[in-house]
C-alpha cells in the first residue's frame, strides 16, 4: 500500500517543533522550576497572542467585506446572509470534526481548574479558534475574548502537560494563557492580569502575580508589534473629569446594574428556549439564524463584535450607526438616533442568545462592552435632550457604561476599571470608572449572586470559584469514594443470620434489601443490641421487627455539597448510595474528609 506524501512545508514544520521540543525539556533539566516557569509563561503568552492576531485579522477582514458590500446595495442585505453562513458553518465543523460538541464561555476554565486538575481538552487549541472565527467573523452577535481565554488557557494547561509540570504550575501556566489573551485582546496587560485573579483564579498567592504579569506584557506585546491598531478597541480623545456630574455617573451606574441583570436573565432564556432542539443541529442553526438575519436586517451594529459601532459612539460620530439602515434619511434627527440606540441596547441580547443558542460560538465580553456603551450615551444624550442637563460629556459615558456592564455581568469591578482606563490610554476618568462599576457590582451581585458565565454551572452546584471550600467539595467526585463492603441482608433472612454477621464482620449496620436489591431500611445493631444477648428474643422476633427506615441516603448523582450536609443533618458517619432506587454501596465521611484535606493541599498555589 502506497504511503501518503507529505508536503515539504508539512515535514519542515514538523522537523522544527521536533527540534523546539527537544530544546524546551533540555531547559527544564537545566533551569531550576522558577526559571522555567518563567519562560514557559512567555511562550504560553505567545501562542495566546497569536490566536488573538489569527481570530482578530479574520474578523475585521470579514466585517469589511460586509460594509464594502452594504456600500454597494445601500442595505444591509449581506449582513443578514452572512451570519447565517457562519452560524451553519459553525455548527457543520462541531458535528463533523468536534465530536458534536464545544464547551463555551470561561466557566469551562473554572470547571477545569474546580474540578479537572486545571487538565483542558486538547482540541481547546484550536477548536475555539476556528468555530468562533466561523461565527462571530461572519456576523454573529457574540464575542471573541472568551474563546480567546479558552484557547489561551488550553495552551498553558496542555504545555504543563507536556512537559510534566505539577498541579501548581499547570494551574498557573492556564491562568497565564487568559491574561495573556484578554492583554492581547485589548493591549491591557493589567486587565489582563486581573482578570485572569478575579474571574479564574479566586484563591492564589502573591507569587503567582509575577509569572501572569509576564504572560500579560509578552500577549499585549505581540499584538502591539503584528496587529494594526484599528483592529484593536481603543480611544485617543482626551477625557476629563468634572466633579459636578458626579450625580449622574451615580445613575449610570444603577442603570449600569438594572441591565446587566436584565442582560443576564433574558439571556438564560433565550438560550434555554433552544433546549426544544437539543438534537436537530441544523435545524436549531437555521432558525436562531435566521431570526438574527432579521435583527441584524433593521439593527445592522448587531453585526460581529460591534466595536466599530462603539468607536463611533464615542468619537462623536454617531450618526455612521444609522447608515445602510432603513433609518439612513432621518441620521440627523437626534431624537431617531437615541431611540435607535436605546433599542438595539434592548435588543443587542437577544441577537447574542440567538448567536450562541443556535449553535455559534463566542462569548459575552464584547456584547457587555457594546451594552454599556449604548446605555452610556443614551442616557448622556437623552439628559442633554430633555434638559436635565445640557453638557453631559457623552464621549466620557459611553466609555465609563461599558465599565459598568461588564462589572455587573461578569462581577469582574477592578477588571472592568482597568481594562478600560487602559484601553483609553490614560486615568483621568478613575473616579466616575470606580463610581460606576463598584455600583453596578452592588446591584447585580445583591440581585444574582454568581456572574453571568457561571450561573448555570452554580446552580447545578458544579462550580464555585469564589468560594474555596465548595470548590474544593465539588472537585471530588464521589463515585471514586463509593465502597460496596458491606454485607447485606435480604427480606427472607432471620434475626439469626444477622447474629451470626455481626460475630463475623465489624460490621454495624447492615443494609436490607428486596429481590430487586432495592434499599427497604438497616438494622442497627446499636438498637438491636438489648435483643442480641437474649436468646429467647432472638427466636422469636421477626426480622421486620427490628428492621428500621434510614434518611442516610444520598443518590449516586448528587453533588458533594448536599452529601456533607446529609452526614451533619443525619450525625452519622455513614450514608448509603442508590442509583435508580438500588443500592450501590456506602460513602464514608472520614475518607471523604481526608480526600478533601489532599486537595487542600495541593490546590495552594504558590
Amino acid at each position: 500500500m502506497p504511503t501518503k506524501k507529505v508536503s515539504p512545508i508539512t515535514l519542515f514544520f514538523r522537523k522544527n517543533f521536533k527540534r523546539l521540543e527537544a530544546t524546551l525539556f533540555f531547559l527544564k533539566s537545566i533551569l531550576n522550576n522558577r526559571q522555567f516557569i518563567y519562560l514557559s509563561c512567555v511562550l504560553v503568552g505567545i501562542s495566546s497572542a497569536l490566536a488573538v492576531i489569527v481570530l482578530k485579522t479574520f474578523s475585521h477582514s470579514v466585517f469589511r467585506f460586509a460594509n464594502y458590500i452594504d456600500g454597494i446595495l445601500h442595505l444591509p442585505y449581506s449582513n443578514s446572509i452572512l451570519p447565517i453562513a457562519g452560524i451553519l458553518l459553525t455548527a457543520f465543523v462541531i458535528k463533523k470534526f468536534l465530536d458534536g460538541s464545544i464547551e463555551k464561555g470561561t466557566s469551562q476554565i473554572m470547571i477545569a481548574v474546580a474540578k479537572k486538575s486545571g487538565i483542558m481538552p486538547r482540541k481547546q487549541m484550536y477548536a475555539q479558534i476556528i468555530t468562533s472565527s466561523l461565527t462571530v467573523g461572519m456576523g454573529g452577535s457574540a464575542g471573541l475574548e472568551s474563546p480567546i481565554t479558552i484557547t489561551g488557557a488550553a495552551f498553558g494547561s496542555n504545555y504543563a502537560q507536556k512537559y510534566r509540570l505539577s498541579y501548581k504550575d499547570r494551574t498557573l501556566l492556564l491562568a497565564c494563557g487568559v491574561a495573556a489573551g484578554i492583554a492581547a485582546a485589548f493591549n491591557a496587560p493589567i486587565a489582563g492580569v486581573l482578570f485572569a485573579i478575579e474571574v479564574i483564579l479566586a484563591d492564589m498567592s502573591v507569587t503567582a502575580f509575577i509569572p501572569i504579569m509576564i504572560s500579560a506584557a509578552t500577549g499585549a506585546l505581540v499584538t502591539n508589534v503584528l496587529l494594526k491598531e484599528d483592529i484593536l478597541l481603543s480611544f485617543h480623545q482626551q477625557l476629563s473629569f468634572d466633579y459636578h456630574n458626579i450625580p449622574y455617573y451615580i445613575i449610570i451606574g444603577i442603570f449600569a446594574g438594572l441591565v446587566s441583570v436584565y442582560h443576564a436573565r433574558t439571556f438564560r432564556k433565550v438560550e434555554h428556549f433552544f433546549d426544544r432542539y437539543k438534537n436537530k443541529t441544523y435545524k436549531k442553526a437555521i432558525v436562531g439564524a435566521s431570526a438574527l438575519a432579521i435583527l441584524i436586517f433593521f439593527f445592522p451594529t448587531l453585526f460581529g463584535e460591534g466595536y466599530e459601532s462603539i468607536k463611533a459612539l464615542s468619537n462623536g460620530n454617531p450618526e455612521k450607526l444609522l447608515e445602510n439602515t432603513l433609518l439612513n434619511p432621518f441620521k440627523d434627527n437626534e431624537w431617531v438616533l437615541v431611540l435607535f440606540v436605546g433599542a438595539t441596547m434592548m435588543i443587542k441580547v437577544f441577537a447574542t442568545g440567538l448567536t450562541l443558542g443556535s449553535g455559534g460560538n463566542g462569548g459575552n465580553f464584547a456584547p457587555s462592552l457594546f451594552v454599556g456603551s449604548y446605555l452610556g450615551f443614551f442616557v448622556a444624550k437623552l439628559f442633554n435632550l430633555i434638559g436635565l442637563s445640557h453638557n453631559l460629556p457623552i464621549s466620557n459615558f459611553t466609555i465609563v457604561g461599558m465599565a459598568g456592564v461588564l462589572s455587573g455581568l461578569f462581577h469582574a469591578p477592578l477588571t472592568a476599571i482597568f481594562l478600560i482606563a487602559e484601553i483609553t490610554g490614560g486615568y483621568a476618568l478613575m473616579v466616575p470608572l470606580l463610581i460606576v462599576s463598584s455600583i453596578s457590582f452592588a446591584i447585580t451581585k445583591k440581585m444574582e449572586i454568581h456572574s453571568m458565565d457561571i450561573k448555570n454551572l452554580a446552580d447545578k452546584g458544579q462550580v464555585f470559584t469564589s468560594d474555596k471550600d465548595k470548590n474544593i467539595l465539588s472537585s471530588i467526585e464521589l463515585s471514586k469514594h463509593i465502597r460496596n463492603d458491606f454485607r447485606t441482608i435480604t427480606t427472607h433472612a432471620k434475626l439469626e443470620d444477622v447474629i451470626e454477621l455481626l460475630s463475623t464482620t465489624k460490621q454495624t449496620i447492615f443494609p436490607v434489601l428486596n429481590e430487586n436489591e432495592e434499599l427497604l431500611g438497616i438494622v442497627d445493631f446499636d438498637k438491636i443490641r438489648n435483643i442480641v444477648f437474649k436468646p429467647f428474643q432472638i427466636k422469636y422476633t421477626a426480622l421486620s421487627d427490628v428492621i428500621l427506615k434510614t434518611e442516610a441516603i444520598i443518590c449516586y448523582d448528587e453533588i458533594m455539597e448536599t452529601v456533607m450536609d446529609k452526614f451533619d443533618s443525619n450525625h452519622t458517619d455513614i450514608l448509603l448510595v442508590l442509583k435508580d432506587k438500588k443500592y450501590l454501596g456506602y460513602l464514608s465521611k472520614i475518607e471523604v474528609l481526608e480526600s478533601y484535606r489532599e486537595k487542600l493541599k495541593d490546590m495552594r498555589i504558590e
